[in-house]
Order: structure tokens, then C-alpha cells, then sequence
């Protein structure tokens, strides 16, 4: 069995817009083709993604703090797997994976209508080829947008447990390909409870299925902050920290989780703002892989861009002699 991780930023406003440094969005984007075609080459039997949700998938009526896909589909936000398109999930193997997970102590919630946004969706997009079903793909949701959220130290106790679930599978042909998609520092107008008028309330609490008009004004709405943050406004969001991104890549690539079970949830929103907290799902995610062995990891790029909102990041890892 191999196994290997990539981690990346995410951001919708990639296609929407693009940064007056074209250096920027080329150096993303060939990443991308290229780790995409190394992913073709590996060929993974198994995808497991950790990802955050953006108000798309998941609600206020019943927010889990973590959540694993038996049965997903795309929420269809921002163009990426439209019209509800399907993830590969192996149904089996997902229950497999939470019955795993239950039995290291995590408590986990499971779905078998998962609405995956494009904090899972978008990486998919870019490294199989445009096709959400290309591989056979576990989707696990982890809250980073809906305070309260779940402690670091419960989100590496999550990836320690898949990590443990990987390591059962134990089959000489596996080829396991871990993502973890989010942050890194970046403030998107994500709406938050208790600060926002009753309707917005009520679309945090049950805003599923909304109407095209809807979601083309919520867009518009991001587009915008893109706009003003990469003119210099800083009123409509918390700048970009890459200084704060370097500190977090450091950690990872020398697998510091000691100094990240530290960090805490206010920690990470002055630091990294209010999408900062989707790190989570690069915790997760490189904590699974640390159960597995000792790593080496290699940063292929990193760019502050404010037209996307993002301090946006690109790393892979392997174990070591493989």
C-alpha cells in the first residue's frame, strides 16, 4: 500500500476574477496541472478529502462538527459539479471508515445525502481532470466556518483515527491519496450568528436549495471583496498574513502537532481570519498521514492573492522511502 497527501488552498474566485499580478494565477494554475498529472500517474485507488463548507452543505439547523459522505453529490455552488453531480463514494468503505473512526474514540457523523461545496469540490476539479467521479472518493466534512467549532485538538484525534482506518486496509495494490483543502489566511464576508439581521439568520440555520438570483448575489457580494481588499480597503476584510501561512507550512512540514493542538479558535481567527479556520482539514489531513510513518513534504507554491481572497498554498507529502 502508498500513500500520499496533497494539501491546497481554496478559493470560487478563481474563475471570477483575476489578480493584477498575472505571475500569480499562472503560478497556481500550473500546480495544479502539474500535480494533476501526477495524480493521473498514481492512479489512487481511494481518495480521502477533508474539507470545510461554506453555508452550502451544511446549516445551523444541524451542524456536525465533523462528517463523513456514505452517498455525495455537489452542492453545485460557484459552477463546480453542476447540476448536483455525483462524488464516487464507496459505500462501503465509507462505513468502514466511520465504524473505524467510532471505535478510536471520535465521534463522527455520517450522511448518505452529503451536499459537498467547493471547499471540496474545487481541488477535485483541478487535480482529477474536471471529473468529481473520476476516483473513488470519501468525502469528510469538517466545520471552519460555523462557531462554535471543533477544538484542533479533536481535529488531529479525527485524522489520527483515519489515519488508523488507512492502515487497516493493509492491501498490497491500495494507492491512497489523502487531501486537505482550505485556508490558508483569508476573510471571506462569511456571515456570522448573532451579528447579522433575522432573514440572514434564517438562511445560516436552513439555506439549502437557493434560488440561482440568490446565489448569483451572494457571489457577486465575495467578487466584490476581492475587489476592495486587492485595491486596498481594508474595512471589508482581514488582510492577508502570509507571514502567519509561512509559521503554519513550518509546522506541517516538520509535523509540530504539539504546537498546533495549542492553537485555538480565536487563535486562528485573528491571525488567519475568518476562513483561516479551514487549516482544520490540513490538520486532518496531515495528521492521518502521520499515523502511517514519518513524511517529508514539499511546498510547490505559495501566493498572497487578495483579488481571490487567499493566502493560497500548495503542498504534497510522501512517506519517507517511498
Amino acid at each position: 500500500m502508498t500513500v500520499k497527501l496533497i494539501c491546497a488552498s481554496h478559493s470560487p474566485l478563481m474563475e471570477f476574477a483575476s489578480p493584477a499580478e498575472k505571475r500569480q494565477e499562472e503560478v497556481v494554475r500550473a500546480t495544479f496541472e502539474k500535480l494533476a498529472t501526477e495524480v493521473q500517474a498514481y492512479n489512487p485507488t481511494l481518495i480521502i478529502t477533508f474539507g470545510p463548507d461554506h453555508f452550502n452543505g451544511f446549516f445551523y439547523d444541524l451542524m456536525p462538527s465533523f462528517c463523513v459522505g456514505i452517498r455525495a453529490t455537489a452542492a453545485g455552488d460557484w459552477d463546480y459539479g453542476k447540476d448536483h453531480a455525483k462524488i464516487d463514494v464507496p459505500e462501503q468503505t465509507a462505513l468502514g471508515l466511520v465504524r473505524k473512526v467510532l471505535d478510536e474514540g471520535v465521534d463522527v457523523a455520517y450522511s448518505y445525502r452529503m451536499q459537498a461545496d467547493h471547499g471540496v469540490t474545487q481541488p477535485l476539479h483541478f487535480l482529477c481532470d474536471g471529473k468529481l467521479d473520476r476516483y473513488p472518493t470519501i468525502p469528510i466534512f469538517i466545520n471552519g466556518a460555523a462557531a462554535p467549532m471543533p477544538t484542533t485538538k479533536r481535529t488531529l484525534a479525527l485524522g489520527r483515527a483515519v489515519g488508523q482506518f488507512i492502515k487497516s486496509l493493509n492491501l498490497e495494490n491500495e494507492r491512497v491519496l489523502i487531501l486537505g483543502t482550505g485556508g490558508l489566511s483569508h476573510d471571506p464576508p462569511t456571515p456570522q450568528m448573532g451579528a447579522v439581521p433575522p432573514e440572514v439568520e434564517e438562511f445560516l440555520i436552513c439555506g439549502r436549495h437557493p434560488t440561482a438570483e440568490a446565489r448569483q448575489a451572494r457571489q457577486a457580494k465575495i467578487i466584490s471583496v476581492g475587489q476592495r481588499l486587492a485595491a486596498g480597503d481594508k474595512s471589508v476584510s482581514v488582510p492577508l498574513n502570509p507571514e502567519w501561512d509561512a509559521s503554519l507550512l513550518e509546522l506541517f512540514k516538520h509535523a509540530d502537532f504539539a504546537s498546533i493542538e495549542k492553537m485555538t479558535e480565536d487563535d486562528i481567527r485573528k491571525e488567519g481570519g475568518r476562513g483561516g479556520q479551514e487549516v482544520r482539514s490540513w490538520m486532518a489531513a496531515f495528521a492521518a498521514l502521520a499515523e502511517l510513518g514519518q513524511y517529508d513534504m514539499t511546498i510547490h507554491c505559495y501566493e498572497a492573492i487578495s483579488e481571490w481572497i487567499a493566502g493560497f498554498g500548495i503542498v504534497s507529502a510522501e512517506l519517507k522511502g517511498e
